[in-house]
């Protein structure tokens, strides 16, 4: 652990590739979403919050996406606060922007199923 550590360390000082384009794609996944119409915790972060407010329509969604071969985690009570039920999505270097269009519009396919957005 430690040795994949300093590893880590090494390689963000030598180049800031890796967390440009871990930046550069979440930011591609925030605005699709958006313009689909979720709500998405504000954030400058990989991890982005996509509120669904109802614990068990969260739950249901992340079970969806699992089937179009997207994983992601509903979160909810007592991790959240009752009513404030999400998917919790990061996004990572090693995603291409091909599979995270292909998330957005598994996650637009579920989120229309679901009643969410319309």
């Amino acid at each position: 652990t430690v040795g994949a550590t300093l590893k880590a360390i090494e390689m963000l000082e030598q180049s800031a590739a890796l967390p440009n384009s871990v930046m550069e794609k979440a930011n591609h996944f925030r605005s699709r979403m958006a313009a689909a119409g979720f709500d998405l915790v504000k954030g400058n972060t990989a991890i982005i919050p996509v509120m669904i407010y109802d614990e068990p329509k969260a739950i249901r969604f992340a079970d969806e996406l699992l089937k179009e071969g997207v994983y992601v985690i509903g979160f909810v009570f007592p991790v959240v606060p009752r009513g404030k039920a999400r998917i919790r999505v990061q996004i990572s270097a090693a995603h291409t922007l091909e599979q995270i269009n292909q998330a957005v519009d598994a996650f637009i396919r579920t989120g229309k199923k679901l009643g969410l957005i319309s």
